[in-house]
């Protein structure tokens, strides 16, 4: 019974949010307060029917109902709880569940925060946002229910992949859904503000918040994704440019170009036109993600589905959502005018050399990602493109981006003169030159050695800003220490993101260019040798645990007699779904990860020898500390006085 309730409330929500996708916009045609207020009402309601349904659907695994299909496939009596829970959205139609749950949240949210909006915007934005909410839910309703039935009912479920079965696996969606997904909101009030004529600053300081939030969000998603595919796929690494790895990244390089646009705006009332088209394609490049992994265009342990029938129907609602809003965009964009922009040596000019980096980074992914698929389409030639062509077109983007976000903020708005930064920039450079000599002394290595000094480079540029801003050595201390103090909650996110784009940067570099590996058939007692330290295999343990068979080893490091750490990996057998994975040993520390997994057996005749991998990584931990700093500056953003959620008129 509990799967009906949960079925007819997701049928309701999708007559309110029909209802909203017109009313609303019929109301701020005609000037009438009642039904522009009525797409207020309708979004909490739309909210509250589809939390409704979506706690349905979670009681329906937790209770292990097998009579829904879903929980069927997707589960089992002996699964532990957390995935229990994390099966409802580590599926195709759960997942779209919960997307159209976020996309109702994020819609319920304008009317509570954003009181003071103009309300022909607000009421137009609303529309457009339940709009998106008609087109998910009908994909829901009519292609991918969550509560369908199977009869007869099983005894037990098929359980969840036991990729998935991992608590970094377990918040990765939703955390990379409230990223993608947040991205609506800006999407909405670009589409809206389209239609009204009116792009300002007070627009885009009201919607910087969403911004910031949706790419914290984001950043954080990603980099828990990273992180499991690091330690839990059992290769040693942290990306391979998968498609599916793509899809994300790509609105996160658009929402960071965004994010730098939408503040010029903001600030210095220029580049309407732009923030624009960036508002538009970033919730559409979110939209091609959804498409890649569940149309079947690809095969992936990261995709949901693989039913093209399905797939035709997001394609089209990619392509009316975003053929529709390109459309609005080339038909009002002449009439969108801001201030006159900056010169060229200015923070204006630097910004938008920012975006335009960022906007040539997302369209090298974007072309490495989908030429592949465009040519097995068209010839059914299948060739792919690795990470060769990422290392010679996205990297040098990269770097030529971090030289100039390590000057940019010093900048002046509107006219600055290179001159006045001479000391600042001389030191920079000095500081550039000596860490990258005393790094390649170190590891021998040129490209590693400069992107290190690159990486040192933004670090201390942006340290200088900060205390630029704070005018040390121009004023006494404490009157310095005292403008520190007063810097507003924006320039301390600033602050985080740099450094921490610097130190993710650190450490991919590291990773990269310094890494080590090794694999050995071994019996117990006997080691491989990895970047001087001894990988020493222990006794084998074969037992079974709660949903699988396992059979794991301790494994020593040593290094020149000196022990350093044991630890354990595992093979386990599923065989509830008749699957193999590895579970990899690690050593974590700032300065170097010790990585070791237990593979194949290279005889299957004999049970004596197996395959023990062994990684040296040194400070690979950076990648995911860098990224997690960098979504911890969005949410210190979001504590500006000068972006508060309540009273959209914020003012500087």
């Amino acid at each position: 019974m509990i799967a009906e309730i949960g079925h007819i409330a997701l049928i309701l929500a999708f007559v309110v949010a029909l209802a909203q996708s017109v009313l609303p916009m019929v109301g701020a045609s005609q000037n009438a307060p009642r039904l522009m207020a009525f797409g207020d009402r309708a979004a909490i309601a739309q909210f509250i029917l589809t939390a409704f349904s979506f706690i349905c659907l979670t009681i329906v695994f937790l209770s292990s109902d097998f009579s829904v299909k879903l929980a069927y496939n997707h589960s089992h009596s002996a699964k532990p709880l957390l995935y229990k829970i994390s099966g409802v959205w580590a599926n195709h139609e759960g997942s779209m569940l919960l997307w159209v749950l976020i996309l109702a949240t994020y819609g319920a949210l304008v009317p509570i925060f954003g009181r003071r909006l103009p309300s022909s915007l607000k009421a137009r934005a609303l529309a457009v946002q339940a709009m998106l909410a008609v087109g998910f839910m009908g994909f829901l309703i009519l292609t991918s229910n969550p509560f369908e039935r199977v009869v007869p009912v099983p005894l037990d479920g098929k359980g969840l992949n036991p990729l998935l079965q991992d608590p970094g696996l377990a918040f990765h969606p939703p955390f990379l859904y409230l990223g993608y997904v947040g991205f609506s909101i800006s999407f909405s009030f670009a589409v809206a503000a389209l239609i009204e004529g009116r792009i300002d600053a007070v627009w885009a300081r009201w919607l910087r918040p969403w911004v910031l939030l949706a790419w914290s969000f984001l950043t954080i998603g990603i980099a828990l994704g990273s992180y499991w595919a690091y330690y839990e796929l059992g290769w040693g690494g942290w990306w391979m440019w998968d498609p599916v790895e793509n899809v994300s990244f790509m609105p996160w390089l658009a929402g960071t170009a965004l994010l730098h646009s939408i503040l010029v705006l903001g600030t210095r009332h220029s580049l309407p036109s732009w923030t624009v088209l960036l508002a538009i394609s970033t919730f559409s490049l979110s939209l091609i993600g959804t498409f890649v992994v569940r149309s079947g265009v690809l095969v992936s342990v990261h995709a949901f589905a693989t039913d093209p029938e399905r797939g035709v129907y997001i394609l089209a609602l990619l392509g009316i959502t975003t053929g529709a809003a390109l459309a609005l965009y080339a038909f009002r964009a002449a009439t969108l005018t801001g201030a006159p922009g900056g010169k060229s040596v200015s923070r204006d000019g630097a910004l938008v050399l920012n975006n335009i980096l960022l906007v040539s980074a997302t369209l090298t992914v974007f072309l490495g990602t989908f030429y592949p698929l465009f040519i097995d389409a068209i010839s059914r030639e299948k060739i792919s493109v690795g990470e060769p062509y990422f290392n010679l077109t996205f990297t040098p983007i990269m770097c030529l981006l971090i030289v100039f976000m390590g000057t940019a903020p010093m900048l002046k708005w509107r006219s600055d003169n290179l001159s006045r930064l001479k000391s600042t920039l001389l030191k920079l450079f000095i500081i550039l030159a000596v860490v990258t000599g005393l790094t390649y002394l170190i590891g021998k290595s040129v490209l590693g050695a400069l992107a290190i000094g690159l990486c040192a480079y933004l670090a201390f540029g942006t340290i200088a800003t900060i205390l630029r801003r704070a005018k040390f050595g121009e004023l006494p201390r404490d009157q310095s220490y005292a403008l520190l103090r007063a810097q507003p909650a924006a320039t301390w996110a600033f602050v985080c993101a740099h450094i921490g784009l610097a130190i993710c940067a650190a450490g991919i570099t590291a990773m990269s260019v310094w890494s080590a590996s090794a694999a050995k058939a071994l019996q117990p007692g006997q080691s491989l040798s990895v970047a001087g330290y001894e990988f020493t295999m222990g006794e084998l343990e074969n037992a079974r645990r709660e949903n699988y068979e396992f059979l794991g080893t301790d494994v020593r490091i040593t290094k020149n007699g000196k022990a350093i750490k044991t630890v354990h990996t595992e093979r386990r057998y599923y065989p509830i779904r008749n699957m193999l994975t590895t579970e990899a040993g690690l050593h974590l520390s700032l300065r170097h990860t010790l990585f070791a997994s237990i593979s194949e057996n290279p005889d299957p005749a004999s049970k004596a020898k197996w395959v023990i991998r062994g990684y040296y990584h040194p400070y690979v931990v950076w990648i995911w500390l860098g990224a997690l700093l960098m979504a911890l500056g969005g949410f210190i953003g979001l504590a500006d006085k000068r972006l508060r959620f309540r009273g959209s008129e914020v003012t500087e």
